[in-house]
């Protein structure tokens, strides 16, 4: 049985402000935006390439905003992937070296912590 993780809830203060953030600096796809009541509102977004999303909404049973440390998404070339999200007005930090891989690391506009990861030796 395959078990595969999908979705993971980014809780948020402002959901448009987030969603612009995500889909028009980070470059995520808006898969859905749905306002299901005056209540309750989904937003589904995803990485290109992932099979795993991030939701954002309100009327959600989430965490305090800014809360989520550690999200990695996983690139082919760390120091391309960050010149393209400074391009877009990301601030990133400079890319690190660790014996695990080299990583740049961003935050959204509450704070929610990501890090982009090349792994440079994959061990089987």
């Amino acid at each position: 049985m395959d078990w595969k993780l999908e979705l993971v809830s980014v809780p948020v203060s402002d959901v448009d402000r987030a969603k612009a953030f995500y889909t028009e600096q980070v470059g995520f796809v808006a898969d859905h935006d749905h306002q299901v009541s005056d209540e309750l509102r989904f937003v589904q977004l995803t990485p290109p390439g992932s099979a795993c999303s991030i939701a954002l909404g309100t009327g959600m049973d989430q965490a305090e905003p800014g809360s989520v440390r550690g999200l990695q998404v996983v690139v082919a070339d760390v120091d391309a992937a960050r010149s393209e999200l400074v391009g877009r007005g990301v601030e990133v930090s400079e890319v690190q070296d660790f014996p695990w891989g080299r990583f740049a690391f961003f935050n959204d506009p509450d704070g929610n912590s990501w890090a982009l990861q090349q792994i440079t030796n994959r061990s089987n």
